[in-house]
């Protein structure tokens, strides 16, 4: 084991990064011209560095495997980015979005990494801005801003539930003012299937074009995995189905440590499940949590009889439910972090209060009725309506929260067929975003020279739990704000090495085993689809590593994966050819990757002896059930290299130090 230089400067956290960038190497405008960058992944992390960069000079290829960048992942988020601003005056700060970040985080993130993404977080709103974002505005025109969950103030700005759908396009825009400059080569409908390390450096990457089937090799001075989160580990998660780990985990198998895989984010507002054949979930955004209002019944009875379809929850009266958030959790109520909301829901499921219909019987109920009834009665006020009926108060109320997020509601009406303006919605919680990723320094470069990683992909700011809206937040940063500067510092000195060649035995080498591992699949005889082998590891990875984890459970989980990948290898059938389009193949190769990293994700959290945010061990609680961290052992990351089985990676260790923040129990009561 070695202890991780994270290259954080010294000086006080406030002026870390500014005097950082006043130290750091540049490249002049006319040596950025000949210099050559990868990126890999066009979401808002990836397609704001490659906007960035090839606006800086730099010459860019950018890789996704959609058709094309605007069909990112990113387009999923919904609720909104986090920002220092103060716009309510409401006393934020960008201290105080470093604290909470960190505290969200169950005090498990680098502090001078969150607190640089604290501190540039209100310049990505002006940027957005001027781009033409459509962030919701006040009455005057000034920004809007909203609640999340884990915070006392409103920094989240928003376009109603589409902010991410909509930060997509603006980041799209410029990097489409710089694919028609020529700054930007983009690469769509290609998936990266290795990197190239040549003496050391990370130089380029083998590519699949996805239509035809053909092997590319593409060279550059540096290379930026920005590809996202792992969440489809568990196959059924709110993350699109095309979403995974094989960037990552390629430069994971090169060199580049991965960083506390089993920091994973349970998102407690999801639709439940809905049976055995679903291939994904869907998430309702956090947002929702400002104005709904979650609760069970009181009586075992009451669930017991909803479940059955013998009772509406409309029938259940006010002194008959449980707000059970706000009654644990009166400070924050509804809008306590998303780890302790999703271990709530599955507590009072667990305990018989359950309100699913579903197999499972899973879920609760997020009610907007007081929401409808307060913005209700507000409208009524403003437009002289002294005696309007409560029919018509409503009427009114349900208009607002139509205007805040009628997209969500609708979206939610189309997939259950329930009209949740007429009655509550139904949510469990759900996979959602992964906080452990490829390990990276203050500069977001990983353990190998040249290979930068940024956004969900790595695990530098989010600790244990990620603050709702931050995701955005940590991308844009990245992207346009951070990798533009650091980046540079390290390719100062490549302004003479000239173009890397492709035609080394390094490529040929890369190249080689990709085909190889082709071949494999397309002429194995096997006897089950891809599918087959996720699903069983799924069922694993939730039932044995999800929520809720306890010694036995983890090491029943290394056991069974081991098994499942073994099968995978001998009995996997891929059909259709190689020099084609062929999505089981595709699938074949993230599902060989996922078949890894379960294991080590397990590894990771039986090794971890505590309990903090994400990562719950049923051995380590409160007398309240609450997460109980162990500082005196665990205040470090948990960085794994690999040496071929994941039973084989070597623990690494960088210790957190926290000096501008007071480490004690979360609280949120």
């Amino acid at each position: 084991m070695t202890k991780l230089d994270s290259k954080v400067p010294e000086g006080p956290i406030a002026d870390k990064w500014t005097n950082h960038k006043n130290n750091i190497k540049l490249v002049n405008p006319a040596n950025k011209r000949s210099i050559d960058v990868i990126i890999v992944g066009t979401g808002l992390a990836g397609g704001s560095a490659a906007a960035t960069l090839a606006e800086l000079g730099y010459n860019v290829k950018a890789f996704c495997y959609q058709d094309s960048p605007r069909r990112a992942h990113s387009i999923a988020a919904q609720g909104g980015i986090n920002a220092a601003k103060n716009y309510q005056g409401d006393g934020d700060s960008t201290y105080r979005l470093f604290y909470d970040t960190v505290k969200g985080g169950d005090y498990r993130s680098r502090e001078a990494n969150v607190y640089r993404l604290a501190e540039v977080s209100a310049n990505i709103i002006d940027q957005c801005v001027a781009q033409g974002v459509p962030f919701a505005r006040d009455y005057g025109g000034l920004l809007d801003n909203r609640s999340f969950g884990g915070v006392q103030v409103s920094r989240t700005f928003y376009a109603k539930g589409q902010t991410g759908q909509q930060l997509l396009l603006g980041c799209y825009s410029a990097m489409s003012r710089q694919i028609g400059k020529g700054k930007i080569q983009m690469y769509n409908r290609h998936e990266m299937m290795e990197v190239v390390i040549v003496d050391g450096k990370a130089r380029g990457i083998i590519a699949r074009n996805l239509i035809t089937g053909e092997l590319e090799r593409h060279s550059a001075h540096a290379v930026v995995i920005a590809s996202g989160g792992y969440g489809n580990v568990f196959f059924l998660s709110t993350n699109a189905m095309g979403s995974n780990v094989s960037a990552g985990w390629k430069i994971h198998k090169k060199g580049a440590y991965f960083a506390n895989p089993c920091y994973t984010q349970i998102h407690p507002t999801c639709i439940p499940q809905h049976g055995d054949q679903q291939s994904k979930l869907t998430l309702m955004s956090e947002s929702l949590r400002n104005d709904g209002r979650i609760w069970v019944p009181k009586k075992k009875e009451d669930a017991e009889a909803i479940r059955a379809g013998k009772m509406k929850p409309t029938e259940i009266v006010e002194e008959d439910r449980d707000y059970y958030l706000e009654r644990r959790y009166p400070s924050f109520g509804n809008l306590v972090p998303r780890d302790v909301a999703s271990r709530a829901a599955k507590e009072r499921s667990d305990a018989g209060f359950g309100v699913g219909t579903n197999e499972t019987g899973e879920a609760v109920y997020l009610d907007f009725t007081s929401a409808f009834m307060r913005y209700g009665q507000e409208e009524a006020n403003v437009h002289g309506l002294n005696d309007a009926s409560q029919e018509k108060i409503r009427e009114l109320g349900e208009q607002v929260v139509e205007d805040k997020y009628g997209n969500l509601f609708q979206m939610y009406e189309k997939i259950t067929a329930d009209n949740p303006y007429k009655t509550p919605m139904k949510i469990y919680p759900a996979v959602h975003y992964t906080m452990g990723g490829v390990w990276v320094d203050y500069n977001l470069m990983t353990t190998i020279d040249g290979c930068y990683c940024i956004g969900e992909a790595n695990f530098s700011d989010h600790g244990a739990n990620r603050l709702g809206a931050s995701a955005l937040m940590q991308g844009l940063a990245d992207g346009y704000f951070v990798l533009p500067y650091t980046i540079g510092d390290y390719l100062a000195d490549d302004i003479r090495t000239g173009s890397i060649p492709t035609d080394t035995d390094e490529f040929a080498e890369a190249e080689k085993s990709v085909k190889d591992q082709i071949d494999f699949f397309i002429n194995n005889k096997g006897e089950h689809s891809v599918d087959h082998f996720h699903k069983q590891l799924g069922k694993v990875m939730w039932n044995k590593v999800g929520m809720a984890r306890d010694t036995k459970g983890l090491q029943d989980a290394i056991k069974e994966i081991k098994e499942i990948r073994a099968a995978f290898w001998k009995d996997v059938k891929v059909p259709g050819a190689a020099d084609s389009m062929n999505l089981e193949l595709e699938k074949a190769g993230r599902v060989a990757d996922f078949l890894e990293l379960g294991e080590l994700f397990a590894r990771d959290a039986l090794l971890r002896e505590e309990s903090c945010g994400g990562h719950f061990r049923e051995e380590h609680k409160s007398e309240e059930g609450e997460a109980a961290r162990d500082d005196k052992n665990f205040k470090h990351v948990s960085a794994w290299e690999y040496k071929g089985e994941p039973a084989d990676a070597v623990f690494h260790k960088e210790e957190l130090e926290y000096k501008n923040i007071e480490l004690k129990t979360r609280s949120y009561k």
